[in-house]
């Protein structure tokens, strides 16, 4: 059984996401807000991987490829706060997240949901953000292909 090339990217968005905060985490840079702002580069990695990998089997069809693209960057995102949930309680809960919170949006004291909820409306937002972004890249490099024809 083949997996479908949205869910493996998407598991690559996950992956790089997680792995990008540990070490930032490791090298003590996870208060810097500015540094988390780069995990979007693994939403663009991965999204434009399934585009790639659609392009090349020549789906060029619009629609289909938006929602290809899409459904990567979701799977990524979801999996994403998944993680951070499972790894905020393995930290200390609230604790944990009160520590993130100071650095971040938020005021208060938020829960682990709370935080997490935020952050998956912030990363749906990214995703359809990134989505559009590439489609309009792609788009523009097979443009011939839908373009070209003489009406």
């Amino acid at each position: 059984m083949k997996l479908p090339k949205e869910l493996i990217n998407g598991f690559i968005i996950f992956t790089g996401i997680g792995l990008y905060f540990l070490l930032m985490e490791l090298l003590g840079l996870a208060d810097i807000y500015f540094l988390r702002l780069f995990n979007v580069l693994f939403v663009f990695y991965g999204t434009s991987r399934t585009l790639k990998s659609n392009f090349a089997e020549g789906k060029t069809i619009l629609v289909s490829n938006a929602v290809s693209a899409l459904l990567t960057a979701l799977t990524g995102i979801f999996l994403s706060i998944i993680g951070l949930i499972v790894y905020s309680y393995a930290k200390g809960g609230d604790a944990y997240v009160g520590s993130l919170s100071k650095t971040f949006l938020f005021g208060g004291e938020p829960s682990v949901m709370t935080y997490s909820i935020s952050l998956l409306f912030e990363g749906i937002v990214s995703a359809v953000i990134v989505t559009f972004m590439l489609m309009l890249y792609w788009d523009t490099r097979y443009s011939s292909d839908k373009h070209g024809a003489e009406s």
